[in-house]
């Protein structure tokens, strides 16, 4: 299922009481509650969604 050019992303702290736009990119991601793990590709545009909002995740090599 994993490829090389992706990662595992897990949401670690609430997303409630953030800044709209961190809370766009935590459902952008596709994630919904705490603890909850995504695999998603490794792109421009989903690194700079994780980068945003990296006090609030953990981050794995899938």
């Amino acid at each position: 299922m994993a490829s090389d050019n992706t990662v595992k992303v897990t949401l670690i702290k609430s997303k409630f009481g953030r800044l709209k736009s961190h809370k766009a990119c935590v459902s952008g991601l596709g994630l919904r509650r705490i603890n909850h793990s995504v695999v998603v590709q490794d792109t421009p545009e989903n690194r700079g969604m994780i980068n945003k909002v990296a006090y609030l995740l953990r981050v794995e090599e899938a």
